[in-house]
This record gives structure tokens, C-alpha cells and sequence, in this order.
């Protein structure tokens, strides 16, 4: 980065002059962030550090969803699918806020198809002849799920029905199918901003004193290692220092390989898959969805979705071997393969990539799989502690997923703790996220909630509770107490701003707009935007007129490059 003007932040300072810490995390992702939370509880003193913004990498690519992962039962991973639902129900109970019980329907073409190949591909691991599942698979599928979910009896039993009421229920699907499958996973409106209420309540639990406690940086990375610790870059000034620790963690997903390089260690784990989405502006398709999640395995057999989220309908994903050196982009050969599948599901419904409002992609943090097909390789996770004579352990996270990141952030924690000698004090099971405590539930209990914390933002409130659930009442208090002007078309205003600037580790335009906010994922981020949200962050982080200018223009080039937004 090292941005014109830019000066050392005081928590960048503040880690420097101390020199040491126990515990060094590097990756802002959501499992370098649980597992941060995790031994904050514990009181140990760790430091997070992330090349970019928290939650930018293969944490901000997911398809918005917390799920069993009922596709993993045919790749014999029973330990991992039951995990994720226990998971998943107790992500809908400690994260209400941002993680919601979600209609997902199968579309299903035959009855028996598949039979002959399921068996193959299982023992194998091998992609084969691409064919759909048939009824009879995707019932015993199912079944089987259910066995799983129903112990935290947190949503319904599957269902199937035939053409005649699939059709009548959803009646823009492909009038050829034969059975509709319903059952129930959970969808995730806002997984960045999930992950920083995660690292915020790591944050809160150690605060940081001259002598200790939790803290996090973004936009440093980790560039060496010697005697005196990791060398540590702020991507802002370009200034390195070196950090002494008693274990470092490297939790930097797919490019945990290239991190490791870097420290000197040469390892081979990593060999992840890029997945890609389009986000879509269409009423039409939007309506079709009737509000539940498409998902279901295309002729060539990879698993897609078509999603309704925010107003718009999401679809993805890919499956493709990836070079976590290169920039993940969603390329014109996955919009015409989404493009078909959607014409696949609804034959009716033409789509072009005019109604495109958004396109991202990421590298999944999946283990080397050598000849084993994409859609087979684990989604499960391993620990990987390398021990070196007169340096500090470095322990290595290979694998893991949105949906267990809170289970995974305790057993990574747990290996540090062994490593440490030191014990376990509380679990995260059960134990609330940030804007998710004290949820009201209920319609009633929401409107009284909103009068009692949210009295005077008008229809502002829905908008703040969404965005933090109940950490909104702190929010409109801090928002009342200053100068505040609407943004961004009433989506954003000075104050909040402020409260971003201020509690939430803002540092670049595209930090408000990709991840504080929704504002590009739904289309909303244009030129005036843009520009408008960089005037008011200015006097905020102390930007020249060519710093802001600057800002502006990089954002651009980051939505135009990475994300499809061509703005005038």
C-alpha cells in the first residue's frame, strides 16, 4: 500500500515498541479470528496480524452460507457433516444476527440416476462421468442429514413432493422435473462483518495495556523470520520491525504455503480451488426463487446455487484448481456456465450480463489433493506443528470452513495451549457473538427492542440492526452524539462513519464499501458513492485532498478488476 501521507497508526506503534507477545496469529481470515477470540478468553496475550483487511481473502469469497454439507456425506466424511450441523445450529443460536435458517430446495430430474456411479465415486474419490443424483440418492442423502440435524432440533425435517406441487409451489422451475427435495441449512447475510463482531469480542475479552493483552492489525504482513522473531511490514508506511512469540500460528488460508515460505519453511499443504459468483439485479429471477435457496448438482457435476440475498440472487459456485499467486477472478467463461445453469433450473427466465451488479471469487483453503477431483477433496481441517531448535513452534492450519470456524478456532487454540503448558479456562460453545446477545426473536420483541435502543432513528433502524444487531443501540448512541449527515442515499451517514473509523479498523474507502457495508455487493457502490463516502472519511483518518483522491481511484480499479463494476 504505503499510501501518500500516511502515517503510523498508534496501534501499529504500540505493538512495535513492545516487541514481544505470546502468541503470534498470522491471518485476519475467520479461522485466524476465531482462534484470536479464542485465546483472548483464555487471557493469553496474542497478536493478530492481516496483509489486507480482516476478512478480505477467502473469507469475504463464501456463497453466504453456514451448511452441513450434505454433498460430503458421499465423500464418506461423516465426522466433518456432523460437526457442521451441530455447528450450524449453534451458529443460528449464538449469531442470530447474521446467521438465519435457510429454505434450500433440490430440483430433481430422475429417480434412480446415479445409483450405479455413487457407489464408485465414493470409494474412489474420483470425478468420473458426471451425472446428476437421482431421487432415490438424494433421499437416502437426506435421511441421513437428518439423523444429524434433529439433535439440536434447530430446523425441520427434509421433504420431498412431486412435479404437480413443486410446481405449484415454485412455478417458474423447469416444468420437466420430476421430485422437488426441501430441507433446511442456514444462510449468512453478512460474512464479514460476522467475522470482525468475532474478532471484536476477542478484542474486548484481553484488552490491550503496555504489558499485554489481545490485539489485531490489518494491512501488516508477515515478510521473514529470524533471530528475533517475525519480521512484521505495515503495508501503510512500508516500516518493518520484528515480533517475538512464544508459538506462531499460521492461519492464512490458501496461501498458508507462501507464508510459510516466507518464514523460512518450506511446505507443500495447500492445494486449494477457486470459486467463483455473480451477483444479479432480476426481479424476475429474484421472484422465482420464492425466497429459498436453489441448490442442486449440474450435468457436469459440481454443486450450484442460486440464492436469493439482500434484494438480489446470488449464484455460484465453481470448482477450479487455483494458484493462490494469482488475483481470483470471476472469468466471462463462469458467467456463461452460470448463465446456463440458471437456464437449466429456469428455462423461462432470460438473464445477460447487463443485470450483473457484482462478481467475486476466491481460493478455498483446501489440503494438496494431487489427482483426487475438486469437488472430493476435504473440507475438513488438520494441525500441523513444526518444532525447530532456537525458534518459537509454527503451527500450520490446513483446511477449514465458514460453517465449523468456531469448533476449528477452539481445537487451534487448544494446540497453543498445549504448547504453551497452560490450560483451558472457557469454551466458545454456546457463547454468544457480539450483536447477537440479547436478540429479540420475535416481531413484538423486535418493535419493543427498537423502541427502547433504537428511539429516533425512524427507518434508519432496520438498517443498523441488520447491520449489527443488537451492538446497534451502542451505535445509535454514538451516532446521536454527533454531527450527522446521510450518505449514500440514507444507507450510511457521517456518524456511523465514525463509529467505524473508530471501533472497527478502517483504514481504506474499500474497506466501508466492500465489507463494513453492502454497498458494492449490492450494486449500490457507484461513482457518486464513491466519492461521497470518501469526503466524509477524510477529516476522519486525516486524508490530504490527494490521499482521498487516491482512495477513490484504487477503489475503482478494485471493482473494476476484481469485482466486474465498470463505473463511468
Amino acid at each position: 500500500m504505503n499510501q501518500p501521507d500516511t502515517q503510523e497508526r498508534p496501534e501499529v506503534a504500540a505493538v512495535r515498541e513492545a516487541g514481544r507477545v505470546t502468541v503470534l496469529i498470522i491471518g485476519g481470515g475467520i479461522n485466524g479470528i476465531s482462534t484470536f477470540r479464542d485465546l483472548a478468553l483464555q487471557g493469553v496475550d496474542v497478536l493478530l496480524v492481516e496483509r489486507g483487511d480482516f476478512a478480505s481473502g477467502a473469507s469475504a469469497a463464501s456463497s453466504h452460507m453456514i451448511h452441513g454439507g450434505i454433498r460430503y456425506l458421499e465423500n464418506g466424511e461423516f465426522r466433518l457433516v456432523k460437526e457442521s450441523v451441530q455447528e450450524r445450529n449453534g451458529l443460528l443460536k449464538i449469531a442470530p444476527h447474521y446467521v438465519k435458517p435457510l429454505q434450500t430446495t433440490i430440483p430433481i430430474y430422475s429417480t434412480f440416476k446415479g445409483v450405479l456411479s455413487a457407489p464408485l465415486r465414493f470409494l474412489t474419490h474420483r470425478q468420473g462421468r458426471p451425472t446428476e443424483r437421482g431421487a432415490f440418492l438424494i433421499k437416502i442423502g437426506l435421511t441421513i442429514y437428518d439423523t444429524f440435524s434433529r439433535a439440536g432440533g434447530t430446523v425441520p425435517r427434509h421433504r420431498f413432493h412431486g412435479r404437480r406441487r413443486s410446481l405449484e409451489e415454485l412455478p417458474m422451475l423447469d416444468p420437466r422435473i420430476k421430485y422437488t427435495a426441501t430441507y433446511f441449512d442456514a444462510s449468512m447475510h453478512d460474512p464479514e462483518r460476522l467475522a470482525l463482531d468475532v474478532l471484536v469480542d476477542g478484542l474486548e475479552a484481553h484488552p490491550a495495556t503496555a504489558t499485554g493483552g489481545a490485539r489485531a492489525l490489518n494491512y501488516v504482513e508477515a515478510v521473514g523470520r529470524d533471530e528475533r522473531g517475525v519480521l512484521l511490514r505495515d503495508r501503510e508506511t512500508g516500516a518493518e520491525f520484528a515480533i517475538a512469540a512464544d508459538v506462531v500460528v499460521n492461519a492464512s488460508g490458501p496461501w498458508t504455503d507462501l507464508t510459510n515460505e516466507a518464514l523460512g519453511t518450506s511446505t507443500a499443504f495447500m492445494g486449494g480451488t477457486k470459486g467463483s459468483h455473480i451477483v444479479l439485479d432480476h426481479p424476475e429471477l429474484l421472484k422465482a426463487t420464492g425466497g429459498r435457496e436453489i441448490f442442486f448438482e449440474h450435468s457436469d457435476g459440481r454443486i450450484v446455487l442460486i440464492y436469493p440475498l439482500k434484494g438480489r440472487v446470488l449464484v455460484g459456485t465453481t470448482d477450479i484448481d487455483a494458484d493462490p499467486r494469482e488475483p481470483a477472478v470471476c472469468t466471462e467463461a463462469e458467467v456463461d456456465y452460470f448463465f446456463d445453469l440458471i437456464h437449466h433450473v429456469f428455462p423461462s427466465i432470460k438473464v445477460d450480463r447487463g443485470q450483473i451488479v457484482y462478481r467475486f471469487s476466491g481460493i478455498r483453503p483446501l489440503p494438496r489433493h494431487e489427482d483426487t477431483a475438486p469437488g472430493f477433496v476435504s473440507r475438513d481441517y488438520r494441525i500441523e506443528v513444526e518444532r525447530s531448535s532456537g525458534r518459537a513452534p509454527l503451527v500450520s492450519l490446513v483446511g477449514g470452513k465458514w460453517t465449523t470456524f468456531r469448533a476449528l478456532g477452539e481445537a487451534l487454540s487448544g494446540k497453543v495451549l498445549e504448547l504453551l503448558g497452560r490450560e483451558r479456562r472457557v469454551s466458545t460453545a454456546g457463547r454468544t457473538i457480539g450483536g447477537g446477545r440479547d436478540f429479540p426473536r420475535t416481531t413484538s420483541d423486535r418493535e419493543a427492542w427498537f423502541r427502547l435502543h433504537l428511539d429516533g432513528a425512524g427507518d434508519r433502524a432496520a438498517t443498523l440492526f441488520e447491520r449489527y444487531g443488537t451492538r446497534a443501540a451502542a451505535v445509535w448512541a454514538h451516532i446521536q452524539e454527533q454531527d450527522d449527515r446521510l450518505l449514500a442515499g440514507g444507507r450510511l451517514s457521517t456518524g456511523e462513519l465514525d463509529w467505524m473509523v473508530a471501533r472497527e479498523h478502517v483504514v481504506h474507502l474499500a474497506d466501508v464499501v466492500l465489507r463494513r457495508t453492502s454497498l458494492a455487493f449490492t450494486g449500490d457502490a457507484d461513482a457518486a458513492v464513491l466519492e461521497e463516502v470518501a469526503e466524509a472519511l477524510a477529516p476522519l483518518l486525516g486524508w490530504s485532498d490527494a490521499r482521498r483522491d487516491d482512495e477513490v481511484h484504487q477503489t475503482r480499479q478494485l471493482l473494476t478488476t476484481r469485482h466486474g463494476v465498470t463505473l463511468p
